[in-house]
């Protein structure tokens, strides 16, 4: 039986590719292909001598992926930190006109009960973005020291009672593994002493764990390096995040290499032509539009930053 389809509404969807496509003859890729929404929009904006390739390391994005036909689109399974070893394998290292990266999980993947991203509706602990690859989320709740969760909820989740929550969760794993997504939340809710208004108290440990299993942040540093070789001279970087662990990476990495100073040791006297200035910012940080936060609420923290390498 086929798995049952969940609906995803792209975030900043006409803005990011806005954003992005500014040569409609050019090469681009969507590293977040997800269910394809920006996809099929920078698509729409290509003429016949356009392309698009997109990566995402999740089977259901492959699957929806295929259902594609566009002879300017090619698809490709894998981690979007590893874009440049995938240009390159293209024969388009330093030649793409842009790069879109969509940040997080989609809304598929959380609705889907089988995933185990959400403390909303049971399934599998699971978390894994890929689930082919890696350590699930109940398998290194099972072997984790308490002074591990506690750096992953504080580090992850900014969870100011990771100690406590650890705590509650290394007691109860000594009677059973935690093996289901609402046992965690009901744990994690029972020993959470100050609850946030409109926030399930389990929130910040699902988000710590989910970015934890998939080497999120880690994934994302090694993705904005490797676009910024990948793109060509004058291609554009569009980058949507959805907390501010993830925009603070994005924003000081744009930042740095506007200035170019992101290979020199901080406060190092130098002069200007020592300076490596390889990205021009294009303008401020953009956030949703109030009618789209009503439409999609999940809307609501996205944060898109664009920028420009320089010819």
């Amino acid at each position: 039986m086929a798995p049952p389809s969940y609906r995803h509404a792209s975030v900043l969807l006409d803005g990011a590719v806005d954003a992005l496509v500014h040569d409609p003859g050019g090469v681009y890729l969507d590293g977040t292909f997800g269910r394809g929404g920006h996809s099929r929009a920078i698509l729409s904006r290509l003429n016949d001598a356009g392309r698009l390739i997109a990566i995402d390391r999740d089977p259901q994005a492959e699957t929806e992926a295929q259902r594609l036909a566009d002879t300017r689109f090619s698809f490709l399974r894998g981690e979007f930190a590893q874009l440049d070893d995938i240009a390159s394998r293209q024969g388009l290292f330093g030649k793409l006109s842009g790069i879109l990266l969509d940040i997080g999980v989609s809304s598929p993947q959380l609705d889907d009960p089988l995933r185990g991203f959400s403390f909303l509706r049971d399934g599998p602990l699971d978390m894994r973005m890929d689930p082919d690859q890696g350590e699930s989320a109940a398998d290194w709740l099972a072997r984790a020291r308490e002074q591990d969760i506690v750096r992953v909820f504080k580090s992850y989740g900014e969870e100011r009672f990771a100690k406590r929550l650890a705590r509650a969760i290394v007691a109860r794993r000594t009677e059973r593994p935690f093996t289901r997504t609402l046992d965690l939340a009901e744990v994690v809710k029972a020993a959470h002493p100050a609850w946030e208004k409109h926030k399930h108290p389990a929130t910040r440990v699902f988000q710590a764990l989910r970015i934890h299993v998939n080497g999120e942040l880690e994934q994302l540093d090694a993705a904005l390096e490797a676009a910024l070789e990948a793109l060509a001279p004058g291609g554009h970087l569009v980058v949507i995040s959805f907390h501010s662990l993830e925009d603070r990476r994005v924003k000081r990495f744009i930042r740095e290499h506007v200035r170019g100073d992101s290979h020199l040791p901080r406060g190092m006297p130098i002069r200007d032509d020592q300076l490596e200035r390889r990205l021009e910012s294009l303008g401020k940080a953009r956030r949703p539009a109030g009618d789209e936060v009503e439409r999609n609420p999940r809307a609501r923290s996205a944060v898109l930053r664009v920028a420009r390498k320089r010819k």
